[in-house]
C-alpha cells in the first residue's frame, strides 16, 4: 500500500448547540479517532464529539 491508497475510515464529528454537525478529522484507526474526540471532551468544550466509521448509517429511522 502506498500513500495514495491509505484509507482513513474513522471520523470525529462535532455537533454544536444548534444541531449543526461538522467533520473534525479523518483517522486510520478507531482508537486514534477516539483519542482526538476524548481530548476535545477533556478540554471542557461544550459541543458533543463522537467517532463514526465512513459508510456507517447513523440515521436509522426503521
Amino acid at each position: 500500500m502506498n500513500d495514495s491508497t491509505v484509507t482513513l475510515p474513522w471520523l470525529v464529528i462535532r455537533q454544536d448547540d444548534g444541531g449543526n454537525r461538522y467533520r473534525v478529522g479523518r483517522y486510520a484507526t478507531r482508537a486514534e479517532a477516539q483519542k482526538i474526540a476524548d481530548s476535545f471532551d477533556n478540554r471542557g468544550h461544550k459541543q458533543l464529539y463522537w467517532v463514526e466509521r465512513i459508510g456507517q448509517d447513523t440515521d436509522d429511522d426503521t
